[in-house]
């Protein structure tokens, strides 16, 4: 199963909270770690996660996106020394505009966070970093014409995305209680996927309440237009 996570709503959680934004996004990082974890004992063998849009890095201040660099830094560091990544063999990858945005050293630790994960062959976590899915559809189309291709069908678009290698999305959750679309996000992989929208916001995101998406999920007759 794949699954992807928009997780929504950690500024919100922080003023509601009476605490400052970077305390929000402080608090979604620890809960992501948890969810991440609680979604391999679900059986979700391809997690993909929204970390940070293309818009973000560009329209967000300075000083929050720093802080948010921060935390990226801490916690796949984190991540990639936990047991749960090397007991499960987990590959993990991170797809977006990252290495031309970011500050060396950050691009130099997600670097190398590749690099020790790529030979594993157990669970793929995928995180989407300084990402547009309308840059990265923008970006498929122009590689095909440079490519020179002649018919372009699914596999020779799909073969072009940042995504190539990795399996269409069953389904996508969206934090937050505001059930829209951002950026494009995945456009392709999300054809046919189920979509799950919930008030809850990013930090309160239970084990509990991924369960039940995943639930809802698994009773769903998924038709594919038949």
């Amino acid at each position: 199963m794949h699954l992807a996570i928009i997780p929504d709503g950690n500024r919100r959680w922080a003023k509601k909270e009476g605490f400052l934004s970077e305390n929000g996004h402080k608090a979604g990082a620890d809960n992501m770690k948890k969810i991440i974890f609680s979604a391999w004992d679900a059986g979700v063998t391809d997690l993909t996660i929204w970390g940070l849009s293309l818009s973000n890095v560009k329209n967000r201040s300075k000083k929050e996106i720093f802080f948010l660099y921060k935390i990226f830094s801490d916690c796949f560091s984190e991540l990639v020394s936990s047991e749960q990544v090397k007991g499960r063999q987990v590959k993990i990858k991170f797809l977006g505009e990252w290495k031309k945005y970011f500050p060396d050293n950050l691009v130099s630790l997600l670097s190398s966070v590749e690099k020790e994960t790529s030979f594993n062959e157990g669970a793929n976590l995928t995180f989407m970093l300084a990402y547009s899915g309308k840059e990265e559809m923008i970006s498929a189309i122009n590689l095909l014409i440079k490519d020179n291709e002649g018919k372009i069908g699914e596999k020779e678009l799909k073969r072009h995305l940042m995504t190539n290698g990795m399996p269409p999305v069953d389904l996508v959750i969206r934090t937050g209680g505001e059930p829209h679309w951002s950026d494009g996000f995945m456009m392709w992989d999300v054809a046919d996927a189920h979509f799950y929208f919930t008030e809850v916001l990013w930090p309160d995101f239970s084990k509990e309440e991924l369960l039940k998406a995943i639930r809802r999920f698994n009773k769903t007759e998924r038709r594919f237009g038949k």
